[in-house]
């Protein structure tokens, strides 16, 4: 089962997506949809954290929300402090197109950081 959580930091200027739950070919609807009304966003973190296990649907999913949001001028970052993920993560390539931070406040201020 997949949880979705979303949270707006009006102090920060930043809003957080934070799924819980593995996010595979049986929850990456759930997830795409949640990624997609949010594309919007100008600010977005997307926290890992609790995710404990994610397929190759998943980072599909994960990167195709990236572009979404980046098509409309939105900047994103992602916050993961899990070995397992993040290694994942780095091993794809995934952290060249996308800050992957292993602390909150290091993928908040990634968004300050203009895209290369």
């Amino acid at each position: 089962m997949l949880e979705i959580t979303f949270a707006r930091n009006a102090a920060e200027r930043y809003a957080l997506l934070r799924p819980r739950g593995e996010l595979d070919a049986y929850t990456v609807a759930q997830f795409r949809e949640a990624l997609a009304g949010r594309a919007d966003e100008s600010r977005l973190v997307i926290d890992l954290c609790e995710v404990p296990f994610m397929d190759s649907a998943g980072l599909g999913a994960l990167i195709g929300g990236i572009r979404r949001i980046r098509e409309n001028e939105g900047r994103v970052a992602v916050f993961c402090d899990g070995s397992t993920l993040t290694r994942l993560l780095h091993t794809t390539g995934f952290n060249r197109i996308v800050p992957v931070c292993g602390a909150l406040a290091d993928a908040v201020a990634a968004l300050d950081v203009e895209p290369a």
